[in-house]
């Protein structure tokens, strides 16, 4: 699972997200600064085959854009804003809002196993 873990509250949101699907065992988090850097274990990491979260705060689609930079596309992609969460700066998200994309997230990958 890779986040976009930016300054907003979405982009805080996503890596929330991001790091209690990663303690939960759900899915495995990496560093999206470090693919969209070049680090060369980490985009053989992205490139690994392995299936792929990508959670995005807002249309900007970082996590996206930096996964494509590495011929690469995430099985499950989603954008914050799309569930009708504003972007915000200097401010957090609700539990609300952490568990309506929990729960998406969640229902997605529902049987898959993506470690």
């Amino acid at each position: 699972i890779y986040s976009c873990s930016g300054c907003s509250n979405i982009a805080q949101l996503t890596n929330r997200v991001a790091v209690e699907l990663d303690r939960a065992g759900v899915a495995e988090m990496s560093c999206i600064a470090g693919v969209g850097g070049g680090v060369k274990s980490l985009v053989n990491k992205a490139r690994s085959g392995r299936r792929i979260i990508g959670l995005d705060g807002c249309q900007l689609h970082c996590v996206k854009n930096s996964l494509a930079n590495h011929d690469v596309v995430a099985d499950w992609h989603f954008t914050l804003t799309d569930f009708d969460i504003k972007k915000i700066y200097h401010e957090d998200c609700g539990d609300e809002d952490f568990q309506k994309v929990w729960r998406a997230v969640v229902s997605a990958i529902a049987g898959k196993d993506i470690s």
